[in-house]
């Protein structure tokens, strides 16, 4: 298993140290008195979204975090140590749910960000620490707080600019293989994509990552197929391609059975912006594509671009079209990486 998009882990922060009850007693020292020192205050459970990354596969064999305790207070005023954090490496587009799946904790947009899950508890504080004018002798420390633990979920959302949508064998995995170096699996027969792809394009000069996910059916929202689970990853995406096969019964019904799944999902799918294409048109003649234009400019209330992903006939007029609504902005150096990452291709 490459891709794992979503992950539960048990995080738990460390424990305060203890503190002591200590007072000096050495040989030619005439005056004594208190000299426990404090506890160490425990190690934090931190986030960390790091480069290098596109999946969650690492908290599949290990779903059990714990930060280092801290140190018990000891005599001669000596503070137990701070316990180590433990730092948990994510990639960029991860977001964090509480164990109920639906209150969102922190959501990692940027590289190089750090967010405290957990922290650790206060070290409790030694006699030495509460003597005063009118108390010379305490004989009283306080225990260290305990930490903080929980069960979190894990939830990955890729960073891509644009997102191929459409039913299986719709043409979208030879779609990107051809217009990026990305490797996917290609065959005549549905869901031959079990995970999501990522490639970077280059239109014009203009760069943007193009992510396919797998193709969704009727009734994907409810578990068909796949299922929608994978639509998390075109949320992120500025605009939508959808492919349709011109080789299909009616262009029109299939794509109103994917716009049915996208508004059933949520997510604002259904709002972003959407260029449609009419795929496969070196596979039927040409009165069949005309057939087929006018059933899709018809569901769609739109003109379909007529495209062929295996001779490359109009594919760099929907490239142009894509990167027009992406704008000037450079693909993310977070996400060209992630793209040309081996595991995607592979």
């Amino acid at each position: 298993m490459k891709f794992l998009d979503e992950a539960k882990v048990y995080v738990r922060s460390g424990d305060g140290g203890n503190g002591c009850v200590a007072f000096r007693r050495e040989k030619f020292i005439e005056f004594g008195g208190p000299s426990g020192g404090n506890g160490g205050r425990g190690g934090d459970v931190v986030i960390e979204a790091v480069d290098g990354l596109n999946t969650l596969i690492d908290y599949r064999y290990q779903q059990h975090f714990k930060a280092q305790k801290g140190g018990n207070g000891m005599g001669k005023d000596c503070h137990g140590a701070n316990g180590k954090s433990i730092v948990l490496k994510v990639p960029v587009g991860t977001q964090v749910f509480d164990e109920d799946r639906e209150t969102l904790i922190h959501d990692f947009t940027k590289l190089g960000e750090k967010f405290v899950l957990s922290e650790g508890g206060n070290g409790g504080f030694g006699n030495a620490h509460f003597k005063s004018s009118t108390n010379r002798a305490p004989r009283n420390a306080n225990p260290g707080q305990p930490g903080e633990e929980r069960w979190i979920w894990l939830r990955l959302k890729l960073i891509a600019d644009a997102g191929l949508v459409g039913l299986p064998n719709a043409g979208k995995s030879t779609f990107l293989s051809k217009v990026s170096a990305a490797k996917p699996k290609i065959a005549d027969y549905p869901f031959t994509t079990l995970h999501p792809q990522l490639g970077v394009v280059n239109a014009d000069g203009r760069e943007f990552v193009l992510a396919d996910i797998p193709g969704l059916i009727e009734g994907a929202h409810e578990g068909a197929g796949l299922g929608d689970r994978f639509l998390g990853h075109v949320e992120r995406c500025r605009v939508l391609l959808h492919l349709v096969d011109a080789t299909s019964e009616h262009a029109g019904k299939a794509y109103r059975t994917i716009r049915k799944e996208l508004e059933a999902y949520g997510g604002q799918l259904a709002e972003k912006i959407e260029i449609v294409a009419l795929n496969k048109i070196d596979a039927v003649d040409a009165e069949e594509i005309k057939k087929q234009k006018d059933r899709l400019r018809r569901a769609a209330k739109k003109t379909p671009l007529l495209i062929s992903g295996a001779t490359g006939q109009g594919v760099k007029e929907a490239l142009r079209a894509l990167a027009d609504v992406i704008g000037e902005a450079p693909v993310s150096a977070k996400a060209k990486s992630a793209a040309e990452i081996e595991p995607w291709t592979a």
